[in-house]
């Protein structure tokens, strides 16, 4: 399979295509196990500790990281969205959003938790 490369621009998302191409890229990718280069030797404890402190700066420097929160929902509720696959908490999440972003929606679900 070609080596594939999509450049995107900030805030720019990969398409469907790229994304499925990517996902096909990476299962054959990791079938052949890891070729050594000579002339590339293995990091030193000093780097790895520089890449460490790195990861956790840009981590620590994320703009908007999600906080976890723990929510009770009905297992009906839970069982609809575990139906949808891999990646249900990201879509349970986007429901939030959009139930937050329209005033209407928000109307009707408290009204339907609290009554008329």
């Amino acid at each position: 399979m070609a080596e594939t490369t999509v450049i995107l621009k900030t805030g720019q998302k990969p398409t469907k295509e790229e994304l499925e191409r990517a996902k096909q890229e990476y299962g054959e990718a990791i079938k052949h196990p890891p070729v050594y280069d000579p002339e590339c030797p293995p990091s030193s404890p000093e780097a790895l500790e520089e890449f460490a402190t790195m990861a956790r700066e840009l981590r620590k420097n994320r703009r908007n990281p999600s906080p976890v929160v723990a929510l009770r929902i009905s297992p009906e509720v839970l069982a609809k969205y575990k139906a949808l696959g891999k990646g249900y908490t990201g879509i349970m999440a986007d429901v939030l959003r959009y139930g937050a972003d329209n005033p209407e929606i928000l109307k009707a679900a408290l009204t339907i938790n609290t009554g008329p």
